[in-house]
């Protein structure tokens, strides 16, 4: 389904942009396009928070050394069976990315590593976008065969901090399938995380069915 994206002040927009062009004057490594910008305006709401917040992510970007993380193939062959960015786009053409839950145990991870991977794989789906189109992403956690062993917590919160400081507004849908009963507690706890708009783009799909409106499912992989 296609987000309705909240409006963003042109004026406050061209006054981000001036702010960037002097720094990017300086070091063009700080450079972000005028989509990227207006996902910041729309998340941290002011041009100061804006550009403050800009700052800290290509600070971020550069100490967890984001740039390199596709040549580490070490790291990437570990957790290949954690998540997948997918070859095929969802129904509106956000690129996909899919977590396959039972392939996780909170007792047998590193959660450093982990937390590596996880960037890595959306930085790989932000460079899949068409921005000019569409430029957020669609995360599918399939939560068949799920246990409570499956559960961490930790990598969850290390997840939404990712979005929510350095990948503001990336996240268009999040869709939860196959959940089974039990999981409903593990939710309550989830959406306490959560701010209000974020936890508006979390959808549990029930059925087949209900998964052709944002996807078809013959593209979920088998495999995993």
């Amino acid at each position: 389904m296609a987000e309705e994206l909240k409006p963003v002040n042109e004026e406050h927009l061209k006054q981000l942009k001036d702010r960037m062009n002097m720094i990017v004057a300086a070091d063009p490594d700080q450079y972000h396009n005028d989509f990227s910008l207006r996902r910041y305006l729309r998340a941290f709401k002011t041009v100061d928070n804006a550009f403050q917040a800009i700052l800290k992510t290509n600070k971020w970007r550069v100490d967890y050394g984001v740039a390199e993380l596709h040549n580490n193939k070490e790291l990437l062959e570990k957790y290949s069976d954690k998540a997948r960015v997918l070859r095929h786009r969802d129904i509106i053409g956000r690129p996909i990315v899919y977590i396959p839950a039972k392939n996780h145990s909170s007792s047998h991870r590193n959660i450093d590593e982990l937390t590596k991977f996880i960037v890595y794989c959306l930085e790989d789906a932000s460079k899949r976008c068409f921005e000019e189109v569409i430029d957020n992403l669609c995360i599918v956690f399939d939560l068949n065969n799920f246990t409570l062993s499956c559960m961490d917590y930790q990598v969850l919160k290390n997840l939404i901090w990712l979005l929510s400081r350095h990948y503001p507004e990336r996240l268009g849908v999040c869709l939860i399938i196959n959940a089974p009963t039990f999981f409903s507690g593990c939710w309550a706890v989830i959406k306490g995380w959560l701010d209000e708009n974020t936890a508006g783009k979390v959808t549990f799909v029930n059925s087949e069915m209900d998964l052709c409106q944002y996807l078809i499912p013959d593209i979920l992989p088998t495999d995993m």
